[in-house]
């Protein structure tokens, strides 16, 4: 902690966003910052993840210490939520009990968390403060929560984008078979028109065919025979 020890006026409209704290007519500039979203939207059912980062002059250690807790709209009541030092300890109890999850790592000064299954009750206001001796004096960001149910028009976003994803590989398949199709059309009218004649291999093949189909109507014909055999028998 730096303290500038110059007098100021407490109108520093810049001072939080600049980490700066007027105290004791000094200002005292924060050796640990932290940011969270000012604004979080989420959807019922849907887990939502609470970001809130830091940065520390000091190095990280088993000294330091992560909480968040909530505030309900229109209360001054705040309950803990979540503890961390060392290791992560949610909540036991309460509204937000076996729903909130450690996300965070705070060697890379991330200190967020997630909550499952939230419902239009979780809606208030939560504070991330996060302390690392020496470095203690910091600011505490706020994240407001919304919840909602998720509305016909953004399932039906969903489904318009699902439905472009199978829908355009699909057409393109489709366009190239009908253009490999119709050149292979074209040519044969061509071959036609020029007096072409088949190979010997086209020819063979056309044999085949012919062949093959014969021998398919031939097992038909023996399949029919077997099952009239079959019901004189009874």
């Amino acid at each position: 902690m730096q303290q500038s020890g110059v007098p100021g006026s407490r109108g520093c409209a810049l001072c939080p966003l600049l980490g700066v704290l007027f105290f004791q007519g000094v200002y005292v500039v924060f050796s640990l910052e932290i940011k969270a979203d000012a604004h979080v939207r989420g959807y019922v059912g849907e887990n939502i993840k609470l970001r809130c980062t830091f940065k520390s002059s000091s190095s990280v250690t088993d000294k330091l210490t992560i909480d968040w807790t909530y505030r309900p709209p229109s209360s001054s009541r705040t309950e803990s939520i979540f503890h961390y030092q060392s290791f992560q300890y949610p909540t036991t109890a309460g509204t937000f009990r076996d729903r909130i999850s450690w996300v965070g790592d705070v060697y890379k000064g991330d200190a967020s968390i997630s909550i499952s299954n939230p419902t239009m009750k979780d809606n208030g206001t939560f504070s991330c403060a996060v302390k690392n001796p020496p470095d203690v004096h910091h600011n505490i960001p706020v994240t407001e929560l919304t919840v909602t149910e998720r509305g016909f028009g953004t399932m039906l976003s969903s489904v318009a984008l699902l439905s472009i994803l199978v829908f355009i590989p699909s057409t393109v398949v489709v366009i190239l078979l009908l253009v490999r199709m119709g050149r292979k059309s074209a040519g044969l009218k061509k071959r036609s028109k020029s007096g072409y004649k088949k190979s010997s291999i086209e020819v063979s093949d056309d044999t085949d065919q012919e062949g093959d189909d014969c021998m398919a109507k031939l097992c038909v014909r023996c399949a029919e025979c077997v099952d009239s055999d079959y019901e004189e028998t009874y």
